[in-house]
């Protein structure tokens, strides 16, 4: 295989060609097509071409030919001969030529090419296009396949859909050839048309325009492109490079025509640049010399107003016609500098402007303009300030003077009001802490009055040109200031006479209100209590309201001679406004207390006070009844309740004890029930008395701790206890007669009973129930303490009585006897065996006795399953429980 050196880059694509291109029959029929086109395009030129790549160039002659017409240069002549050492000659010249120009060619040699090998040949034109066609290819410091490719890119950038990365793939579409045509020549593709997805339009839309307008033969079929899954990228690149020297060879010759112009609008653009600057320099002269004089007019101006105009002219000026004719000169030395540059780099000799127009020229007369500019601008500050100081005098003048006035507005008549003729004390207060603060006012704009004069003075002195105004209106404010001053004093003295009148008055004014305000509360206060509804349940609380009333009775006389004396207070004012003709503006300012008020109030107490005297004996009257009342109760009560106290007691004492027989017991208890019920009239008496009470309406009674409730509740409970203590004694004689009981036995349970019931009630707890039971030889666990308290307290109490107690042992006495029975039976039937079958119990025991046995031991089963058989353990364990195993 031939590889060129001078593209290393190449090696790697070549020995890929080498090893798979060849292999593929569609790459090889597109390298067939593109490189014969190729030829055939250089070819034409020597008036030939050629049909079958690897036939036509087996003699060497057009081989010969294409190398000298894409080099230029001659080559060795040609053996003319048909014999083969002559072709094989002519080929070597043809391998001798590609060699010298830096070509190394490996594994390609003249018999190949002779014999019409197609690998070798399509090797050989294809070292020959790299060499002549792409190696001389470069952009941006990339040359060859690299510098197609980048190529291809940067003038395919602008398209949309257009994405080159390779030789093969990246052309299917059609269009990046179509990109390339449109970069050039736009005018020979619409390419807003074109569609990614119509690659056969693409393809033959470019390949047609290529041949028509560029000259550039079709060098592949768009059905193989199409068809092919990566087109051979020989073909490709040898395609496109064709459209790079297409291009190229056009924009070289444009190059050359656009240098040619370009020469000649430098000369046209340098021959305007020197007319434009003789008339900028003209007309820019030309407005120095119209300026200077304006700018040199130093008449000055009578008033304020018309050298503010002179100043808004000249920053006109400086605003709005010097920067364009800075820019003017500005420019004007831009383009001679400018045009001095593109002469000598055109070799042509310097600009010379005509006379008075050098850069120089200009700076003087410039420099002149800049000097009167700023003259000008010194004198036009100096009269603005000389005339700012006039009008600022005037102006702060106009000023002051309005300030004054106004201030000044009003103040005469507030100075002539007589309002404090009908002040109060306050209000003359407040008046004259207002005229002190217009006092000081006043004293602090005299500094302005004379501010005034001083400042009309100094505009006289200046000639001011409205001086006669300015002297008038300043003598008004002076005649003004002296009138205020006069009447201030006036109205100050007014102010402090009527004040030390009014502060007379007000002190009596004071004196009445804090005499006055007591006392009339001290009225409010009697007639309150005096009127009081009062709610009293002892004969003390009524004697103590009588006691308080008598001495109150008693203040009466020093608080009419307080009333005397206040009444006398308001007489005394009285006598002093009638005297001084004082103009009373209004009633006491401390107290809304009048002597009418006091005098009513007092009436209305001398009235209330037989009335209270009245209501006082009555009271006391019903309250010695209601003492006789608790009395009469408190000695009934006092006997009943203790004597019920004693009774309950008593048949506690009963209950417990039971001395005698229960018959006896019975036989007593029930006299003592008759005696109980024969005291029921004297209860009966006493509810007569606590009615009495009740509508009198008395709700305690120090006499007694007893209350007819407390009665009542006793006397049910007495003769409940009598009835519960009769039942339980004749359930005592049930209970013995049915179990056989002895009277020894019933005597061990009652002294039992009363030992553990520690709180004697009669009732025992579960704790102590609990502890009676292990006292007497039982071993109880919860599971069998729980089942006896279901039986003694079926309610969930957690009490046990005396009945329950005697039933339960009365019942555990029985079991326990009929146990010992059945197991002295058990062991007389079971003999030696240890176990005893049902039936045998059955045959040998009383009916009662066998039954009770085989229920208590129905959930056993004797030794070796047998079934009804009954053996020691099983025995023992169900008539006495797993804790006596």
């Amino acid at each position: 295989m031939d590889q060129y050196d001078g593209d290393e880059d190449y090696m790697p694509q070549e020995d890929d060609w080498d090893r798979d291109m060849l292999l593929d029959p569609a790459w090889e029929k597109q390298q067939r097509k593109t490189f014969t086109a190729w030829c055939n395009s250089h070819l034409r030129k020597a008036g030939t071409q050629i049909d079958n790549i690897e036939e036509d160039f087996r003699d060497g002659l057009k081989l010969m030919l294409l190398l000298e017409v894409i080099s230029g240069e001659r080559l060795a002549k040609p053996e003319r001969g048909k014999m083969r050492v002559h072709k094989i000659s002519n080929v070597n010249k043809a391998l001798d030529f590609i060699a010298s120009k830096g070509v190394k060619l490996v594994s390609i040699g003249a018999e190949e090419i002779v014999d019409g090998n197609a690998k070798m040949t399509l090797g050989m034109i294809w070292t020959i296009i790299l060499r002549f066609a792409i190696q001389d290819i470069s952009v941006e410091e990339t040359s060859a396949k690299e510098g197609l490719l980048l190529w291809c890119q940067r003038k395919t950038a602008p398209y949309k859909n257009v994405n080159i990365q390779n030789f093969h793939i990246s052309w299917k579409d059609g269009l990046g050839f179509c990109a390339l045509i449109h970069r050039h020549r736009p005018e020979l593709i619409d390419y807003g048309k074109l569609r990614k997805d119509d690659p056969m339009t693409n393809l033959n839309t470019a390949f047609d325009v290529a041949e028509k307008y560029l000259d550039i033969p079709k060098m592949l079929d768009a059905e193989d492109i199409i068809s092919t899954l990566r087109p051979d990228e020989k073909a490709v690149m040898t395609y496109v490079s064709c459209y790079y020297h297409a291009f190229s060879g056009k924009q070289k010759a444009e190059t050359a025509a656009n240098r040619i112009c370009k020469v000649l609008a430098v000369n046209q653009e340098n021959e305007q640049l020197m007319e434009d600057y003789e008339k900028l320099a003209s007309d820019l002269l030309e407005w120095i010399r119209r300026t200077i004089p304006w700018l040199e007019n130093r008449l000055p101006e009578n008033t304020m107003q018309a050298m503010q105009q002179k100043l808004e002219d000249f920053r006109d000026y400086r605003r709005l016609h010097k920067p364009p004719k800075v820019q003017e000169k500005c420019q004007l030395e831009i383009n001679f500098n400018t045009l001095q540059t593109k002469l000598r780099l055109s070799n042509r000799p310097a600009f010379m402007p005509s006379e008075g127009k050098m850069v120089s020229d200009i700076n003087g007369a410039w420099g002149s303009l800049e000097g009167a500019e700023k003259g000008y601008e010194e004198w036009l500050l100096n009269e603005i300030r000389r005339l700012e100081r006039l009008d600022h005098l005037a102006q702060k003048f106009r000023q002051k003077a309005a300030i004054h006035e106004a201030w000044t507005e009003g103040k005469e008549e507030m100075l002539q009001k007589r309002d404090f003729e009908t002040a109060s004390l306050s209000d003359i207060k407040a008046l004259l802490k207002k005229h002190e603060a217009f006092e000081s006012d006043l004293a602090a704009h005299q500094d302005r009055v004379e501010q005034i004069a001083a400042i009309a003075q100094e505009l006289n002195e200046l000639d001011y040109y409205d001086s006669p105004s300015v002297n008038a209106r300043c003598q008004r404010i002076c005649d003004q200031w002296d009138a205020l001053g006069a009447m201030t004093q006036k109205r100050s003295e007014a102010l402090q006479r009527t004040e030390q009148l009014l502060e007379t008055i007000d002190q009596l004014y004071l004196e009445f209100a804090k005499r006055a305000a007591p006392f009339n509360n001290w009225m409010e206060g009697a007639m309150e209590d005096l009127q009081d509804t009062f709610i009293v349940h002892t004969i003390e609380e009524i004697q103590g309201l009588s006691t308080a009333h008598e001495q109150f009775k008693a203040t009466l006389p020093e608080a009419d001679k307080e009333r005397q004396a206040i009444l006398g207070i308001h007489n005394e004012i009285a006598k002093i406004v009638q005297t001084y003709h004082v103009n009373m503006a209004g009633i006491n300012p401390y107290t809304t207390i009048n002597t009418q008020e006091i005098n009513a109030k007092w009436d209305k107490v001398k009235h209330l006070v037989p009335q209270r005297d009245q209501a006082l004996i009555e009271e006391h009257a019903r309250q010695q009844n209601n003492e006789r009342l608790r009395r009469q109760f408190a000695n009934q009560a006092n006997v009943i309740g203790p004597w019920i106290q004693t009774k309950m007691e008593e048949i506690g004492r009963i209950s417990i004890e039971m001395n005698g027989t229960l018959e006896d017991q019975l036989t007593h208890l029930r006299t003592y029930e008759k005696s109980i019920v024969n005291y029921k009239p004297k209860i009966d008496q006493l509810e007569g008395d606590h009615q009495l009470i009740q509508e009198a309406l008395i709700f305690d009674n120090k006499h007694t701790n007893y209350t007819m409730e407390h009665i009542r509740v006793g006397w049910e409970q007495l003769l409940t206890t009598i009835a519960r203590t009769i039942n339980e004694i004749e359930n005592q004689i049930l209970t013995r007669d049915a179990k056989g009981i002895s009277p020894e036995q019933l005597s061990e349970f009652r002294s039992s009973f009363n030992h553990f019931d520690r709180k004697r009630t009669g009732i025992m707890d579960a704790e102590d129930f609990k502890t009676c039971l292990i006292s007497v030889g039982y071993n109880l666990g919860e599971n069998e303490f729980s089942r006896i308290m279901s039986i003694v307290d079926p309610n969930r109490m957690g009490l046990v009585t005396f009945q329950a107690f005697i039933d339960f042992m009365s019942r555990e006495t029985a079991d326990t006897d009929t146990a010992d029975q059945v197991m002295a039976s058990f062991k007389v039937l079971a003999g030696d065996k240890n176990y005893i079958l049902a039936d045998e119990l059955r045959r040998e025991l009383p009916p009662d006795q066998a039954d009770y046995c085989i229920a208590r031991m129905a959930p056993y089963t004797g030794p070796d399953g047998v079934p009804g058989a009954l053996d020691y353990m099983s025995f023992s364990t169900a008539l006495y429980g797993e804790s006596d195993l």
